[in-house]
């Protein structure tokens, strides 16, 4: 299985530990994650420095995927980076990690569709870009033995549109 290289989008607060299950994988290459401090350093700066973070962080990735946590969709920097995802041209997808455990939260309720709150001509994204929800028993392995086939399936996608 080839590594690839994409940028996640998610809740900070609500959903590091989820998404550090999924980093954890290992189907993916140079996407370290930002440590609690590192993160409230770069808000502190302000809003251009919290884009220009996000910028350098998403140039050179092909794909840009949403983790979506039970308030993900609500979450202001998750909505200019998947603006940004379909700007660039970048593939774009959704996983649903609500049944992932958290050491601290266990599971949480399972967030709505963040797509569907962006729309390109008659389109809304929740149309064309495809949120995953992963076995709830099996949420991790269910993850891990798709996720390269997802990320594969959201590049070819996003060239379609």
């Amino acid at each position: 299985m080839a590594k690839k290289q994409v940028f996640y989008s998610f809740h900070f607060k609500n959903d590091v530990m989820r998404v550090q299950q999924i980093r954890n994988i290992g189907v993916l290459e140079g996407n370290s994650t930002v440590s609690a401090n590192k993160w409230e350093e770069i808000k502190r700066k302000g809003n251009r420095s919290i884009q220009k973070w996000i910028e350098d962080n998403m140039k050179y990735k092909s794909c840009v995927i949403v983790l979506i946590g039970e308030e993900t969709a609500n979450r202001p920097w998750v909505k200019y980076e998947i603006e940004k995802a379909w700007k660039d041209g970048k593939g774009l997808l959704g996983i649903y990690i609500h049944n992932l455990k958290c050491p601290i939260t266990g599971i949480s309720k399972k967030g709505i569709n963040p797509f569907s709150q962006f729309s390109f001509g008659s389109k809304s994204f929740a149309d064309v870009v495809p949120c995953y929800d992963p076995i709830s028993y099996n949420a991790y392995n269910d993850i891990a033995k798709n996720l390269d086939i997802w990320i594969s399936h959201a590049i070819a996608n996003r060239k379609k549109y």
